[in-house]
Protein backbone atom coordinates (compact mmCIF):
# COMPACT_ATOMS: atom_id res chain seq x y z
CA UNK A 1 0.00 0.00 0.00
CA UNK A 2 1.37 3.39 -0.88
CA UNK A 3 1.81 5.52 1.49
CA UNK A 4 2.17 9.60 2.38
CA UNK A 5 5.78 9.72 3.36
CA UNK A 6 8.00 12.23 3.08
CA UNK A 7 10.33 9.68 0.55
CA UNK A 8 7.42 9.47 -1.35
CA UNK A 9 6.47 13.39 -1.50
CA UNK A 10 10.10 13.88 -2.48
CA UNK A 11 10.35 11.28 -5.45
CA UNK A 12 6.77 12.74 -6.30
CA UNK A 13 8.19 16.29 -6.50
CA UNK A 14 11.26 14.99 -8.99
CA UNK A 15 8.36 12.79 -10.88
CA UNK A 16 6.06 16.05 -11.71
CA UNK A 17 9.00 18.40 -12.43
CA UNK A 18 8.63 16.51 -15.90
CA UNK A 19 5.29 17.66 -16.59
CA UNK A 20 4.16 20.57 -14.48
CA UNK A 21 5.25 24.31 -14.71
CA UNK A 22 6.96 26.54 -12.22
CA UNK A 23 4.21 28.31 -10.21
CA UNK A 24 6.21 31.21 -8.02
CA UNK A 25 4.18 32.53 -5.18
CA UNK A 26 2.44 35.64 -6.35
CA UNK A 27 2.39 38.05 -2.73
CA UNK A 28 -0.97 40.01 -3.28
CA UNK A 29 -1.09 43.21 -1.82
CA UNK A 30 -4.68 43.76 -2.41
CA UNK A 31 -6.04 40.84 -0.47
CA UNK A 32 -3.10 41.60 1.93
CA UNK A 33 -4.54 44.83 2.72
CA UNK A 34 -7.78 44.00 3.04
CA UNK A 35 -7.27 41.55 5.11
CA UNK A 36 -4.48 42.42 7.88
CA UNK A 37 -2.41 39.34 6.60
CA UNK A 38 0.68 38.85 4.65
CA UNK A 39 -0.95 37.07 1.52
CA UNK A 40 0.41 34.97 -0.78
CA UNK A 41 -0.77 33.14 -4.24
CA UNK A 42 -0.07 29.99 -5.42
CA UNK A 43 -1.32 29.71 -9.08
CA UNK A 44 -1.52 26.43 -10.04
CA UNK A 45 -4.49 27.84 -12.71
CA UNK A 46 -1.18 28.21 -14.77
CA UNK A 47 0.04 24.61 -15.06
CA UNK A 48 -0.43 23.55 -18.57
CA UNK A 49 -3.92 21.52 -18.19
CA UNK A 50 -4.84 24.83 -16.30
CA UNK A 51 -5.16 22.94 -12.59
CA UNK A 52 -3.04 20.89 -10.04
CA UNK A 53 -4.41 18.22 -10.93
CA UNK A 54 -1.80 17.16 -13.11
CA UNK A 55 0.30 16.37 -10.53
CA UNK A 56 -1.47 13.72 -9.23
CA UNK A 57 -2.38 11.68 -12.68
CA UNK A 58 0.86 11.91 -14.02
CA UNK A 59 2.43 10.77 -10.00
CA UNK A 60 -0.11 7.89 -10.16
CA UNK A 61 0.40 6.77 -13.69
CA UNK A 62 4.33 6.96 -13.13
CA UNK A 63 3.37 4.17 -10.84
CA UNK A 64 1.73 1.84 -12.63
CA UNK A 65 3.34 -1.07 -14.69
CA UNK A 66 3.63 -1.47 -17.85
CA UNK A 67 0.69 -3.98 -17.74
CA UNK A 68 -1.51 -1.75 -16.03
CA UNK A 69 -1.08 1.23 -18.27
CA UNK A 70 -1.59 -1.18 -21.80
CA UNK A 71 -4.68 -2.07 -20.09
CA UNK A 72 -5.98 1.72 -20.48
CA UNK A 73 -6.54 4.03 -17.71
CA UNK A 74 -10.18 5.14 -17.26
CA UNK A 75 -11.56 7.77 -14.58
CA UNK A 76 -14.43 9.88 -14.00
CA UNK A 77 -13.84 13.89 -13.56
CA UNK A 78 -15.98 17.51 -13.25
CA UNK A 79 -12.92 18.14 -15.98
CA UNK A 80 -9.41 19.01 -14.17
CA UNK A 81 -8.19 15.71 -12.94
CA UNK A 82 -9.65 14.66 -16.29
CA UNK A 83 -7.33 16.74 -18.21
CA UNK A 84 -4.71 15.81 -16.06
CA UNK A 85 -4.76 12.19 -16.83
CA UNK A 86 -5.38 12.66 -20.40
CA UNK A 87 -2.14 14.78 -20.90
CA UNK A 88 -0.33 12.01 -18.54
CA UNK A 89 -1.98 9.19 -20.22
CA UNK A 90 -0.77 10.83 -23.57
CA UNK A 91 2.69 11.53 -22.15
CA UNK A 92 2.84 7.19 -21.33
CA UNK A 93 1.35 6.16 -24.57
CA UNK A 94 -1.57 4.96 -22.85
CA UNK A 95 -5.34 4.65 -23.62
CA UNK A 96 -7.61 7.54 -21.40
CA UNK A 97 -11.31 7.13 -21.09
CA UNK A 98 -12.94 9.76 -19.11
CA UNK A 99 -16.37 9.87 -17.70
CA UNK A 100 -18.07 13.00 -16.98
CA UNK A 101 -20.85 14.67 -15.75
CA UNK A 102 -22.96 16.00 -18.22
CA UNK A 103 -22.90 19.62 -15.99
CA UNK A 104 -19.07 19.86 -16.76
CA UNK A 105 -18.35 23.14 -18.66
CA UNK A 106 -17.60 22.84 -22.57
CA UNK A 107 -14.06 24.20 -22.23
CA UNK A 108 -13.35 21.31 -19.72
CA UNK A 109 -14.64 19.01 -22.16
CA UNK A 110 -12.95 19.96 -25.58
CA UNK A 111 -9.47 20.34 -23.69
CA UNK A 112 -9.09 16.55 -22.44
CA UNK A 113 -10.69 15.70 -25.70
CA UNK A 114 -7.73 17.42 -27.31
CA UNK A 115 -5.25 15.34 -24.79
CA UNK A 116 -6.28 12.36 -26.71
CA UNK A 117 -8.83 11.04 -24.36
CA UNK A 118 -11.88 9.68 -25.10
CA UNK A 119 -14.66 11.29 -23.17
CA UNK A 120 -18.30 9.90 -22.06
CA UNK A 121 -20.93 12.34 -20.75
CA UNK A 122 -22.84 10.55 -18.10
CA UNK A 123 -24.73 11.85 -14.81
CA UNK A 124 -25.54 15.44 -13.08
CA UNK A 125 -22.89 15.22 -10.93
CA UNK A 126 -19.39 13.59 -9.60
CA UNK A 127 -20.74 10.68 -7.99
CA UNK A 128 -22.90 9.71 -10.91
CA UNK A 129 -19.94 9.57 -13.38
CA UNK A 130 -17.44 7.88 -11.06
CA UNK A 131 -20.63 5.41 -10.70
CA UNK A 132 -20.49 4.58 -14.15
CA UNK A 133 -16.82 4.98 -14.24
CA UNK A 134 -16.61 1.48 -12.30
CA UNK A 135 -18.88 -0.38 -14.40
CA UNK A 136 -17.00 0.74 -17.15
CA UNK A 137 -13.91 -0.23 -15.96
CA UNK A 138 -15.05 -3.57 -14.34
CA UNK A 139 -16.71 -4.21 -18.16
CA UNK A 140 -13.38 -3.59 -19.87
CA UNK A 141 -10.78 -4.39 -17.52
CA UNK A 142 -9.52 -0.51 -17.61
CA UNK A 143 -7.04 0.56 -14.68
CA UNK A 144 -8.96 3.19 -12.80
CA UNK A 145 -7.19 6.15 -11.50
CA UNK A 146 -9.61 8.03 -8.86
CA UNK A 147 -9.47 11.80 -8.97
CA UNK A 148 -8.62 12.07 -5.25
CA UNK A 149 -9.31 8.54 -2.94
CA UNK A 150 -6.24 7.22 -3.49
CA UNK A 151 -2.58 8.08 -1.30
CA UNK A 152 -0.58 7.80 -4.24
CA UNK A 153 -2.32 10.62 -6.08
CA UNK A 154 -2.81 12.64 -3.03
CA UNK A 155 0.98 12.16 -3.18
CA UNK A 156 1.40 14.08 -6.46
CA UNK A 157 -0.90 16.74 -5.07
CA UNK A 158 0.93 17.29 -1.81
CA UNK A 159 3.83 18.53 -4.08
CA UNK A 160 2.57 21.67 -3.93
CA UNK A 161 3.27 22.03 -0.34
CA UNK A 162 6.98 21.00 -1.12
CA UNK A 163 7.47 24.52 -3.56
CA UNK A 164 4.98 26.20 -1.07
CA UNK A 165 7.51 25.85 1.87
CA UNK A 166 10.72 26.08 -0.18
CA UNK A 167 9.72 29.47 -1.53
CA UNK A 168 8.36 30.78 2.46
CA UNK A 169 9.80 28.72 4.94
CA UNK A 170 8.16 30.37 7.31
CA UNK A 171 4.33 30.31 6.31
CA UNK A 172 2.17 30.17 8.77
CA UNK A 173 -1.28 29.56 7.26
CA UNK A 174 -1.91 27.31 3.96
CA UNK A 175 -5.51 27.35 2.35
CA UNK A 176 -6.42 24.59 0.56
CA UNK A 177 -9.76 24.12 -1.72
CA UNK A 178 -11.69 20.44 -0.44
CA UNK A 179 -13.86 18.78 -2.85
CA UNK A 180 -13.14 14.99 -2.20
CA UNK A 181 -10.21 15.80 -0.25
CA UNK A 182 -6.97 14.42 -1.99
CA UNK A 183 -5.58 17.53 -2.55
CA UNK A 184 -5.99 18.74 1.08
CA UNK A 185 -4.87 15.48 1.74
CA UNK A 186 -1.03 15.98 0.37
CA UNK A 187 -0.65 19.33 1.24
CA UNK A 188 -1.87 19.02 4.46
CA UNK A 189 0.11 15.24 5.61
CA UNK A 190 2.98 17.33 3.92
CA UNK A 191 2.96 20.60 5.32
CA UNK A 192 2.94 18.40 8.50
CA UNK A 193 6.03 16.13 8.19
CA UNK A 194 8.57 19.74 7.29
CA UNK A 195 6.40 21.69 10.53
CA UNK A 196 4.43 20.80 12.42
CA UNK A 197 3.63 24.56 13.59
CA UNK A 198 2.24 25.61 10.05
CA UNK A 199 -2.06 25.50 9.82
CA UNK A 200 -3.72 24.19 7.38
CA UNK A 201 -6.93 25.26 6.20
CA UNK A 202 -9.71 23.60 4.44
CA UNK A 203 -12.01 25.62 2.31
CA UNK A 204 -15.36 24.11 0.60
CA UNK A 205 -18.40 25.71 -0.67
CA UNK A 206 -21.58 25.69 1.68
CA UNK A 207 -23.46 24.11 -0.65
CA UNK A 208 -21.00 20.95 -0.96
CA UNK A 209 -19.17 20.46 2.05
CA UNK A 210 -19.22 17.00 2.43
CA UNK A 211 -15.66 16.91 4.30
CA UNK A 212 -17.37 19.33 6.96
CA UNK A 213 -20.17 17.37 7.73
CA UNK A 214 -17.43 14.02 7.77
CA UNK A 215 -15.04 15.47 10.50
CA UNK A 216 -18.31 16.56 12.39
CA UNK A 217 -19.79 13.65 12.51
CA UNK A 218 -16.33 11.50 12.56
CA UNK A 219 -16.65 9.15 9.32
CA UNK A 220 -17.25 10.06 5.68
CA UNK A 221 -20.78 10.79 5.04
CA UNK A 222 -22.85 11.38 1.62
CA UNK A 223 -24.78 14.95 0.82
CA UNK A 224 -28.10 14.16 -0.16
CA UNK A 225 -27.74 16.80 -2.45
CA UNK A 226 -25.12 19.21 -3.34
CA UNK A 227 -25.46 22.99 -4.99
CA UNK A 228 -22.66 25.32 -5.87
CA UNK A 229 -21.12 27.17 -8.93
CA UNK A 230 -18.12 25.36 -7.64
CA UNK A 231 -18.25 22.52 -9.97
CA UNK A 232 -15.00 21.11 -9.37
CA UNK A 233 -15.59 20.70 -5.65
CA UNK A 234 -19.30 19.72 -6.28
CA UNK A 235 -18.61 15.91 -4.64
CA UNK A 236 -20.87 14.40 -2.16
CA UNK A 237 -19.13 12.07 -0.69
CA UNK A 238 -14.90 12.51 0.56
CA UNK A 239 -12.57 9.79 0.11
CA UNK A 240 -12.74 7.06 2.93
CA UNK A 241 -8.88 6.32 2.34
CA UNK A 242 -8.12 9.52 2.76
CA UNK A 243 -10.22 10.48 5.42
CA UNK A 244 -8.21 9.72 8.33
CA UNK A 245 -5.45 11.99 6.54
CA UNK A 246 -7.83 14.86 6.12
CA UNK A 247 -8.84 14.20 10.47
CA UNK A 248 -5.42 14.07 11.59
CA UNK A 249 -3.63 17.01 9.52
CA UNK A 250 -6.28 19.49 8.75
CA UNK A 251 -6.48 22.04 11.37
CA UNK A 252 -10.15 23.74 10.91
CA UNK A 253 -12.71 24.02 7.27
CA UNK A 254 -14.12 26.95 5.93
CA UNK A 255 -17.16 27.51 3.75
CA UNK A 256 -18.03 29.92 1.66
CA UNK A 257 -21.28 31.26 0.12
CA UNK A 258 -20.88 31.06 -3.91
CA UNK A 259 -21.89 34.91 -3.80
CA UNK A 260 -18.76 35.14 -2.09
CA UNK A 261 -16.85 33.23 -5.27
CA UNK A 262 -18.56 35.57 -7.69
CA UNK A 263 -17.20 38.59 -5.92
CA UNK A 264 -13.77 36.84 -5.49
CA UNK A 265 -13.26 35.86 -9.61
CA UNK A 266 -13.84 40.27 -9.97
CA UNK A 267 -11.23 40.80 -7.52
CA UNK A 268 -8.89 38.58 -9.27
CA UNK A 269 -9.56 39.63 -12.56
CA UNK A 270 -9.42 43.15 -11.46
CA UNK A 271 -6.41 43.22 -9.13
CA UNK A 272 -4.04 40.55 -11.00
CA UNK A 273 -5.21 40.33 -14.34
CA UNK A 274 -5.75 36.03 -13.57
CA UNK A 275 -8.76 34.18 -14.78
CA UNK A 276 -9.36 31.40 -11.80
CA UNK A 277 -12.91 29.08 -11.80
CA UNK A 278 -15.26 28.91 -8.84
CA UNK A 279 -13.44 25.94 -6.79
CA UNK A 280 -9.85 27.94 -7.56
CA UNK A 281 -11.42 30.68 -5.81
CA UNK A 282 -12.13 29.05 -2.50
CA UNK A 283 -9.33 30.07 -0.99
CA UNK A 284 -9.65 33.73 -1.70
CA UNK A 285 -12.91 34.07 -0.65
CA UNK A 286 -12.00 32.32 2.41
CA UNK A 287 -9.30 35.00 3.41
CA UNK A 288 -12.09 37.60 5.24
CA UNK A 289 -13.19 34.80 7.34
CA UNK A 290 -9.58 34.28 8.58
CA UNK A 291 -9.83 35.55 12.49
CA UNK A 292 -6.25 36.81 12.77
CA UNK A 293 -3.81 39.00 11.50
CA UNK A 294 -0.25 39.63 10.95
CA UNK A 295 0.24 36.00 9.52
CA UNK A 296 1.98 35.13 6.43
CA UNK A 297 -1.21 32.84 4.64
CA UNK A 298 -1.03 31.03 1.03
CA UNK A 299 -3.70 31.07 -1.03
CA UNK A 300 -3.96 27.94 -3.67
CA UNK A 301 -5.47 28.40 -6.14
CA UNK A 302 -6.23 25.06 -7.62
CA UNK A 303 -7.67 26.30 -11.01
CA UNK A 304 -8.52 28.23 -13.87
CA UNK A 305 -10.43 25.99 -16.63
CA UNK A 306 -13.80 28.50 -16.63
CA UNK A 307 -15.99 28.63 -20.16
CA UNK A 308 -16.49 32.15 -21.38
CA UNK A 309 -20.29 31.96 -21.07
CA UNK A 310 -19.41 31.10 -17.35
CA UNK A 311 -17.20 34.13 -16.82
CA UNK A 312 -19.47 36.24 -18.44
CA UNK A 313 -22.12 35.33 -15.97
CA UNK A 314 -19.77 35.68 -12.93
CA UNK A 315 -18.29 39.51 -13.84
CA UNK A 316 -21.86 40.87 -14.34
CA UNK A 317 -23.48 39.43 -11.27
CA UNK A 318 -20.07 40.52 -9.49
CA UNK A 319 -20.64 43.90 -10.82
CA UNK A 320 -24.11 44.15 -9.18
CA UNK A 321 -23.10 42.48 -6.10
CA UNK A 322 -20.64 45.19 -5.45
CA UNK A 323 -22.86 47.99 -6.94
CA UNK A 324 -21.14 48.99 -9.42
CA UNK A 325 -24.25 48.12 -11.97
CA UNK A 326 -27.55 48.60 -10.48
CA UNK A 327 -30.90 49.56 -11.93
CA UNK A 328 -34.05 52.36 -10.99
CA UNK A 329 -36.95 52.84 -11.29
CA UNK A 330 -38.59 56.41 -12.01
CA UNK A 331 -42.20 57.57 -12.70
CA UNK A 332 -42.32 60.82 -14.81
CA UNK A 333 -45.30 62.78 -16.66
CA UNK A 334 -44.96 61.95 -20.46
CA UNK A 335 -44.03 64.82 -21.49
CA UNK A 336 -40.96 66.20 -23.93
CA UNK A 337 -37.75 67.29 -21.88
CA UNK A 338 -38.38 65.03 -19.09
CA UNK A 339 -35.87 62.18 -19.89
CA UNK A 340 -33.37 64.92 -20.50
CA UNK A 341 -33.87 66.23 -16.71
CA UNK A 342 -33.86 62.89 -15.23
CA UNK A 343 -30.41 62.19 -17.66
CA UNK A 344 -29.16 65.83 -16.73
CA UNK A 345 -28.79 64.46 -12.46
CA UNK A 346 -26.99 61.12 -13.64
CA UNK A 347 -24.22 62.83 -16.15
CA UNK A 348 -24.28 65.64 -12.89
CA UNK A 349 -22.83 62.66 -10.36
CA UNK A 350 -21.24 61.17 -13.04
CA UNK A 351 -23.62 58.02 -12.98
CA UNK A 352 -23.35 56.22 -16.88
CA UNK A 353 -26.09 54.84 -18.31
CA UNK A 354 -26.05 51.58 -19.77
CA UNK A 355 -29.81 50.93 -20.64
CA UNK A 356 -33.06 52.94 -20.84
CA UNK A 357 -36.52 50.92 -20.38
CA UNK A 358 -39.57 53.64 -21.05
CA UNK A 359 -42.90 52.03 -19.85
CA UNK A 360 -46.12 53.59 -20.65
CA UNK A 361 -48.25 51.30 -19.26
CA UNK A 362 -47.57 51.65 -15.76
CA UNK A 363 -50.46 53.68 -15.05
CA UNK A 364 -53.67 54.16 -16.92
CA UNK A 365 -52.74 58.18 -16.85
CA UNK A 366 -49.91 58.25 -18.98
CA UNK A 367 -49.86 61.73 -18.27
CA UNK A 368 -49.65 61.43 -14.58
CA UNK A 369 -46.98 59.09 -14.63
CA UNK A 370 -44.97 56.67 -16.78
CA UNK A 371 -42.26 54.41 -15.93
CA UNK A 372 -38.71 55.02 -17.13
CA UNK A 373 -36.03 51.83 -16.31
CA UNK A 374 -32.22 53.22 -15.54
CA UNK A 375 -29.32 50.51 -15.42
CA UNK A 376 -26.14 52.56 -14.33
CA UNK A 377 -22.72 52.06 -13.71
CA UNK A 378 -21.18 53.39 -10.83
CA UNK A 379 -17.85 53.00 -8.95
CA UNK A 380 -19.63 51.20 -5.78
CA UNK A 381 -22.38 51.65 -2.96
CA UNK A 382 -21.24 55.08 -2.31
CA UNK A 383 -21.88 56.25 -5.28
CA UNK A 384 -24.47 54.30 -6.13
CA UNK A 385 -26.68 55.84 -2.47
CA UNK A 386 -25.17 59.42 -4.28
CA UNK A 387 -27.13 59.10 -7.41
CA UNK A 388 -30.34 57.94 -5.63
CA UNK A 389 -29.87 60.68 -3.23
CA UNK A 390 -29.84 63.05 -6.02
CA UNK A 391 -32.47 61.73 -7.80
CA UNK A 392 -34.87 61.80 -4.46
CA UNK A 393 -33.92 65.74 -4.13
CA UNK A 394 -34.84 66.29 -7.64
CA UNK A 395 -38.58 64.60 -6.81
CA UNK A 396 -38.42 61.76 -8.72
CA UNK A 397 -39.21 58.74 -5.99
CA UNK A 398 -36.51 56.27 -7.11
CA UNK A 399 -37.12 52.62 -6.48
CA UNK A 400 -34.44 50.00 -7.15
CA UNK A 401 -35.36 47.03 -8.93
CA UNK A 402 -33.48 43.45 -9.97
CA UNK A 403 -30.28 44.41 -11.95
CA UNK A 404 -29.54 43.10 -15.20
CA UNK A 405 -27.68 43.90 -18.42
Amino acid sequence: MHMLTLEKFEEASEVVKQVTQETKLVYSDYFSKSTGNKVYLKPENMQVTGAYKIRGAYYKISTLSEEERAKGLITASAGNHAQGVAYAAKAFGAKAVIVMPTTTPLIKVERTKSYGAEVILHGDVYDEACAHAYELAEKHGYTFIHPFDDPAVATGQGTIAMEIIKELPLVDYVLVPIGGGGLATGVSTLVKLLNPNIKVIGVEPEGANCMQASILNGEVMTLPTVNTIADGTAVKRPGEKIFPYIQKNVDEIITVKDEELVVAFLDMVENHKMIVENSGLLTVAALKHLKFQNKKVVSILSGGNMDVITMASVVQNGLIARDRIFTVSVLLPDKPGELVRVAAVIAKHQGNVIKLEHNQFVSTNRTAAVELKITLEAFGTEHKQEIMKALEEEGYRPKLKMASL
